[in-house]
């Protein structure tokens, strides 16, 4: 089995993002928000919702989805899919969390591979 080779990049701690809020980096022109849940995981999506390009790191971040602030549509912090009766997805992106430090691999996203 061939394992997958990843460039990690670290884009902060996981004490900089708020407890069921977000917060934003830049790659190149993209805005990718980083979530934390209420139990610590975290996940990485681009901050552009897919129904009219809302800011999701505005969203709510509930269970392992964020509502988007503009129209309410709730998207998949795992896999960047709308939800329900939706249908649209965001680019995400794989996190890794180690000692503390949240790091992205922004060469890579899952809605496009």
């Amino acid at each position: 089995m061939n394992a997958e080779i990843r460039t990690w990049t670290p884009v902060g701690t996981i004490d900089d993002i708020p407890r069921r809020g977000a917060r934003c980096v830049k790659n190149g022109d993209m805005t990718i928000a980083v979530f934390r849940t209420v139990d610590d995981q975290v996940f990485a999506l681009e901050d552009k919702c897919p129904h009219q390009n809302g800011p999701l790191s505005q969203g709510i971040v509930h269970d392992n989805c964020v509502t988007c602030p503009l129209h309410n549509w709730v998207i998949s912090l795992e896999t960047g899919c709308a939800q329900g009766a939706d249908e649209g997805q965001t680019n995400n992106f794989p996190v890794r969390v180690q000692d503390g430090q949240v790091y992205l691999d922004l060469t890579f996203n899952k809605s496009t591979s």
